[in-house]
């Protein structure tokens, strides 16, 4: 009897550790996707605390009409969903400037600063080797210089992340 009670306690124990798999402490790499401006980031991903983290994400866009890049930081909330799947949502800001060239229909050169408010909602895999594979929807509302000329840009991203 006591070594099936052992076994009972040693197969719960093993099915809580398998279910404990924890968010690396740091991630780096890419955050892929469009926003009607920016194309890639570099994504940085800082846990704080057992269940929330920090983001900071540096885009840039170069093409033939403008230049832009923007930093944004994103204060985030994980819930784990099953072995190695999360759900996460977070809000944060940050700060952008954009250089329009001349172009067909646009004869001036302009340039200028703006100001980034955003939410954060995804989904997020960590394999057993240290590679996190994401997907998330980032609406972000601009403000100060004429960046857009809707001040909304729903950036939806693909996140490709080494965890160390």
């Amino acid at each position: 009897m006591k070594k099936v009670i052992l076994s009972a306690v040693m197969l719960i124990g093993l099915a809580f550790s398998a279910e404990a798999q924890e968010v690396s402490k740091n991630a780096l790499g890419l955050r892929l996707g469009d926003s009607d401006g920016f194309g890639g980031e570099l994504s940085y991903q800082r846990r704080l605390s057992g269940d929330n983290r920090l983001e900071l994400d540096l885009g840039w866009r170069n093409n033939d009409h403008y230049d832009a890049y923007k930093l944004v930081g994103v204060y985030q909330w994980f819930w784990n969903i099953d072995q190695g799947f999360y759900w996460y949502a977070g809000v944060g800001g940050g700060i952008g400037s954009y250089s329009i060239n001349r172009y067909p229909g646009y004869d001036g050169n302009d340039s200028g600063t703006f100001l980034v408010a955003a939410g954060d909602i995804g989904i997020e895999y960590n394999f057993d080797i240290p590679l996190q594979v994401s997907l998330d929807i980032r609406p972000e509302l601009y403000f100060g210089d004429d960046f857009r000329d809707d001040n909304f840009g729903p950036d939806i991203a693909l996140g490709l992340r080494y965890r160390f």
